[in-house]
């Protein structure tokens, strides 16, 4: 059952004030309205335990997730019912969802049993050593204290709650603060109450993780700007992202904001492979295209391709494929309106031509299939913007240095995809050294959209894909963003942290 409160330190708190959730059908329910004095409670609370979890033992952290991760399958059902009401997500992918929410918790969990992560190294003293000698030093990763993390909203739990920057934070031993998406409340409650659950079966401070639902903009920019929290992880629109990424910059103590803002995720299509399997080709790109309404952070929005037969026939493929997939309901009204808005702008750009428009309305959203060319996408810059739906764009290139072109003005993405066949690989030797500069991950001969969690997994890349290229926020290397290191010079045995005995 629901509680509708905010999870402040083991406690479930109300308020007065409520807001409702925007169910797909049924009744709406409501939750407690955030407010900026139980933000100031939720990172004091997270500090107090810090003394205590920051200084855990990789065990006991792993216990922890692993118990996290049971207590929301034990949840399964009710977290799955909530989440098809309250965004339109179908059983199939809430239940994928949930696995690998849980799943990545474990896989975090016999990470930080390994111990690799914390890169520790030592150079031992050389007393002896002319002209000056050397004293010891041992290095650690160290849990740098309190996580805010703000909730996504396409990913109701594997970026939210309990998602992956909050089994990061955890998993590094940092106590979490979360300020919840209103898209999907209740999801959120549900499983702040699994976490809740693993808290008090495992004896851990109950400070190690609050949760603030709802509130105005006042709640978020407290929540970034408490002096406690050391770092933020976040996942959503390049607008928020880049306000809340200013105002940890201008703190007096500035902190890292791991922010993933936005990506139109480009496919280069080379001659060889739409000789060979463009219709396969079309298949695979409309299917990725409309997965989920459109409505993840790796959907392929653009393919480029030199000006040919194949081209265009690849082009009249799509929109064949397109125009069977019916109307699929978005996870909020808002992002409905702004994919309506963002497909209205693309059609009336000057160069644009309609391959296949559709009609949609409400929480809805069809696809849409754009073309122009390169000299028209080079031109304007409203053309390289994301509009976060089922919308495709076709960029033709009338040769290789206009496509090389394309390549070079691209902006910082998560994803960008070669398509090659046999006589394709002196093209695609010329693009990989700019795609690697602009794609924190580059692939080959496949489409973007599925990011699989494991050790080299790289969800990230520069600006405005990310606020932070060094950093991913999938796969285990994604802990390292909570830790930072210490050097101990000439420390005693006994006053090592216990990682380096």
């Amino acid at each position: 059952m629901l509680t509708g409160k905010h999870l402040i330190a083991g406690q479930w708190v109300g308020a007065v004030k409520t807001f409702a959730n925007e169910p797909v059908q049924g009744e709406a329910d409501h939750f407690a309205i955030g407010s900026v004095e139980l933000v100031d409670q939720a990172a004091k609370a997270a500090e107090e335990a810090f003394w205590s979890y920051g200084y855990s033992t990789r065990t006991e952290r792993a216990v922890f997730l692993r118990a996290i991760a049971d207590e929301i399958d034990a949840r399964g059902d009710e977290t799955t019912a909530i989440g098809m009401k309250e965004t339109g997500l179908p059983e199939a992918r809430l239940i994928g969802e949930l696995g690998r929410t849980t799943g990545q918790l474990k896989l975090f969990a016999d990470h930080i049993e390994s111990g690799g992560y914390l890169d520790r190294r030592h150079d031992e003293a050389l007393p002896d050593r002319a002209p000056l000698p050397r004293p010891s030093i041992k290095l650690v990763q160290r849990p740098i204290g309190p996580v805010a993390v703000f909730g996504a909203s396409n990913f109701p739990l594997a970026f939210s709650t309990a998602g992956g920057d909050t089994a990061a934070a955890l998993a590094a031993g940092c106590p979490v603060v979360v300020k919840g998406h209103s898209a999907h409340p209740g999801v959120s409650d549900i499983v702040a109450q699994a976490i809740y659950a693993a808290i008090k079966a495992c004896g851990v401070h109950p400070g190690v993780f609050s949760q603030i639902q709802g509130g105005d903009r006042a709640v978020g920019q407290a929540v970034v700007q408490h002096p406690l929290i050391k770092a933020v992880g976040f996942t959503g629109s390049l607008g928020g992202g880049r306000a809340l990424f200013d105002l940890c910059a201008a703190r007096p103590e500035p902190i890292p904001f791991f922010g993933e803002l936005g990506s139109v995720n480009p496919m280069f299509l080379l001659p060889g492979a739409l000789a060979a399997r463009k219709d396969a080709l079309a298949d695979g790109w409309a299917g990725s295209l409309t997965m989920g309404a459109g409505q993840f952070c790796t959907n392929p929005g653009i393919a480029v391709a030199l000006a040919c037969d194949d081209a265009e026939a690849f082009i009249n493929a799509v929109g064949a494929a397109l125009e069977k997939v019916g109307a699929q309901t978005m996870l909020t009204e808002g992002i409905a309106s702004a994919y309506h808005t963002g497909t209205a702008r693309v059609a009336s750009s000057a160069g644009v031509e309609n391959v296949l428009s559709t009609s949609c309305d409400l929480r809805n959203a069809t696809p849409y299939l754009f073309k122009t060319t390169a000299k028209e996408w080079l031109a304007n810059e409203e053309l390289r913007e994301e509009v976060f739906g089922p919308l495709g764009m076709v960029v033709v290139a009338e040769n290789t240095e206009e496509m090389l072109s394309i390549a070079k003005s691209l902006v910082g993405q998560l994803t960008c995809t070669i398509h090659l066949d046999h006589g394709d690989t002196e093209m695609a030797q010329c693009l990989m050294p700019i795609l690697e500069r602009k794609a924190g991950r580059v692939l080959a001969n496949g489409f973007p959209t599925g990011v699989e969690v494991c050790d080299s997994m790289v969800h990230g890349g520069p600006y405005p894909a990310s606020t932070n290229f060094g950093a991913t926020s999938v796969g285990t290397l994604s802990i390292r963003r909570f830790l930072r290191p210490v050097g101990y010079q000439n420390m005693p045995e006994d006053l090592l942290p216990g990682d380096l005995k």
